[in-house]
């Protein structure tokens, strides 16, 4: 074979392996592209802060990194912005917690508009709730799928007899906690209508929490009071929303914002107690900005 016929014989060969070569990173980038799963791991989607608890076991260690940032004015002075932060007491108590995940039939998304199309600018509230009978049972209703609208039901967290934390909807997602339902604060009513056929709600600025009934409560005949909580939810209650921004005069119970006249929950909750307890686990420090 002639030097010249074997040269060309070898490029030949080389050009046929870049040529695959260079199709099959082709084909790769093309898989990569139209991947959604692979996209999304590459090039994770930042969470938007919320003003809500965040399902974070965090210490009062540099506090001022985990809440939300202050209000910006449009007027240029000083002017002081008041936030809440976690306190050492916080830091010290460390509640167990648990997370369970909850069927999406029974939680949605927060809504920007009401069905109206008006866009809705309501500050959050936290509606405190209770299971009616045991943690268990609760967690197991949210687990199943409810085609039924009327049904469907889900709280944010909720705290166990023990001061278990249960981990349940997202607090950026909408819980279905409280159907016909109205918060009068001191901006007045608020309610928002999502849905057409379903009356209006503070599902879409609410995080709700619930608290474990004490086993005396579950005979029907005395579903209108029981013995109470316990200290440790107490506790975990005021930790849990000591790691949000809502403010005192917007927490509120299921039996003040329910507009059915049937929800009576919490029962037997002592207000004062778990305001006191808050209290000593987050804390008002106001800011002051220069704005230039």
């Amino acid at each position: 074979m002639k030097f010249t016929d074997w040269v060309t014989r070898v490029l030949l060969i080389w050009l046929m392996f870049a040529t695959l070569i260079v199709v099959l990173l082709i084909g790769r980038a093309t898989k990569l592209h139209n991947n959604p799963t692979i996209s999304r791991a590459s090039n994770p989607q930042v969470t938007a802060f919320s003003q809500y608890p965040q399902a974070q076991f965090q210490s009062a260690k540099e506090p001022e990194k985990k809440f939300q940032n202050a209000i910006k004015s449009p007027v240029k002075t000083n002017q002081p912005v008041a936030r809440y932060i976690t306190t050492q007491a916080f830091a010290r108590y460390r509640p167990s917690y648990q997370v369970a995940s909850v069927d999406p039939s029974n939680y949605g998304e927060r809504y920007a508009q009401d069905v109206n199309g008006v866009t809705l600018h309501n500050q959050p509230i936290i509606v405190l709730h209770e299971t009616g009978y045991s943690a268990s049972s609760a967690v197991n209703f949210f687990q199943v799928a409810h085609t039924d609208e009327s049904v469907q039901a889900s709280y944010h967290a909720l705290v166990k007899l023990d001061g278990t934390v249960v981990y349940l909807v997202p607090p950026e997602k909408r819980a279905f906690g409280a159907a016909n339902s109205v918060f009068d604060g001191s901006q007045g009513v608020e309610t928002v209508q999502t849905n057409p056929t379903l009356p209006a709600s503070v599902n879409n600025f609410a995080y709700h929490v619930s608290l474990e009934t004490p086993p005396d409560s579950y005979d029907a005949s005395s579903q209108q009071t029981h013995s109470g909580y316990s200290e440790a939810q107490y506790h975990s209650l005021a930790w849990l929303v000591a790691q949000s921004q809502v403010p005192d005069d917007r927490i509120t119970t299921h039996h003040l914002v329910d507009r059915s006249g049937k929800k009576v929950d919490p029962i037997n909750f002592d207000g004062n107690k778990f305001l006191n307890l808050l209290n000593t686990y987050r804390q008002v420090r106001p800011i002051y900005r220069v704005n230039k």
